[in-house]
């Protein structure tokens, strides 16, 4: 989990992938009700599309079609921000310092894909 912030990844496809593994381990060490489960699948697919659909950009037909990835990668972003708060939220964490760093980590990831897209305007 601690590969996000022991080494800053720079390259970006990289970054949203070992954000999208590290939500899958710590959705791992989540209880297993009903709630966990159902908001574990959401922040597991929120979390995947985010680096897939900045793969996508990068192989971008037309200069629409890349804004239109980026915009749906930050998207998945702010989604991902929105299911980890709940989870942190509704759950008595002993690993919630993790929960935060990955709420940071896709609110750095938002960041960045909104200026990407400032500056493909």
């Amino acid at each position: 989990m601690n590969e996000i912030k022991s080494n800053k990844v720079y390259d970006l496809e990289e970054r949203t992938f070992i954000f999208a593994k590290d939500v899958r381990f710590f959705i791992k060490t989540l209880t297993k009700t009903i709630a966990n489960i159902e908001d574990g699948k959401q922040v597991i697919r929120s979390s995947g599309s985010v680096g897939a659909n900045y793969r996508e950009a990068n192989e971008a037909l037309s200069k629409k079609d890349f804004v239109m990835r980026i915009k749906i990668s930050r998207k998945e972003a702010k989604e991902s921000v929105y299911w980890l708060k709940l989870i942190n939220e509704t759950n008595n964490l002993e690993n919630s310092k993790e929960a935060l760093m990955l709420i940071q980590e896709a609110t750095e990831l938002k960041k960045i894909l909104s200026s990407i897209l400032e500056k493909s305007k």
